[in-house]
């Protein structure tokens, strides 16, 4: 049987992140094996991991990298802020998201070790969420904002714009950080949600008394606030951020937003 010091502990617990008495069994039982001893550890992890899979988590971080015309943005979920803020797990979301942009979406598989290694030392419900990557056709701006808290980014937004410039791009994407638009477009909402929209407004105004003669026409006023509405509403008809006095549509002018996506814990 191999001895087994309290050096060997310390480096096997340097390597892994496991506690004292985790590290020490692991090693007699790999009979000092360094590899062995964390593969062993790294499963006994991960069989614990398995009861903890139906743990909620709600909490997380989303990171963003740019390549080449190229943004990606990733989201890493986790049960707790405290998990989700630590160099650590905020390391790995960056590594995903660089991966992402640089090989495409598949490329998250190349860190499924890394992941599975992160949920024995952390010991919480890990999980890879939504993940996105947008490709500028040429000629396109791309854009990106992040907002950071607590050291973790919390709301990415991608922009592609046809026309204008990197300006107007940044600003549309700060806008949509913080009005949060469902659609692009009011056409993109599905005829079902806007037919219940709709019959929701109008048992409102009827309700409220309004003139049977003059429903239509008040319904109609409605469903056009909830298309401008902050949040949830379609961005082309969102008052901007930047000028109220004008839709997002109305700042844009000659120029297009091809493709917007984001991603907020």
């Amino acid at each position: 049987m191999a001895t087994i010091d309290a050096k060997d502990v310390k480096r096997l617990r340097d390597q892994t992140g496991a506690g004292m008495m985790d590290a020490k069994k692991a090693l007699v039982t790999s009979e000092g094996d360094f590899e062995a001893a964390s593969r062993w550890l790294r499963e006994q992890g991960l069989a614990a991991q398995e009861k903890r899979s139906d743990r909620e988590n709600a909490e997380g971080a989303v990171a963003l990298a740019v390549r080449d015309g190229v943004a990606a943005v990733v989201e890493l979920r986790s049960e707790t802020d405290f998990v989700a803020k630590s160099p650590e797990f905020t390391a790995l979301a960056e590594a995903l998201a660089s991966a992402v942009a640089e090989r495409g979406e598949e490329a998250t598989a190349e860190l499924a070790g890394r992941l599975d290694d992160l949920k024995v030392t952390l010991k919480e419900n890990l999980e890879l969420g939504r993940v996105v990557r947008v490709e500028a056709a040429e000629g396109d701006i791309l854009d990106t904002y992040l907002h950071v808290q607590n050291g973790r980014g919390k709301n990415a937004v991608v922009v592609e714009l046809a026309g204008g410039d990197r300006e107007l791009a940044h600003d549309v994407a700060v806008h949509i950080a913080f009005a949060r638009p469902r659609h692009l477009t009011r056409d993109e909402f599905s005829p079902e949600v806007v037919a219940e929209r709709r019959a929701e407004l109008e048992a409102l105004s009827r309700n409220e008394g309004k003139p049977e003669a003059a429903l239509p026409k008040i319904v109609e006023g409605r469903i056009t606030g909830f298309f401008k509405s902050v949040p949830g509403g379609a961005l082309l008809d969102q008052p901007f951020v930047k000028d109220e006095k004008q839709s997002v549509g109305q700042a844009l002018g000659s120029a297009k937003v091809v493709r917007f996506e984001q991603i907020e814990i």
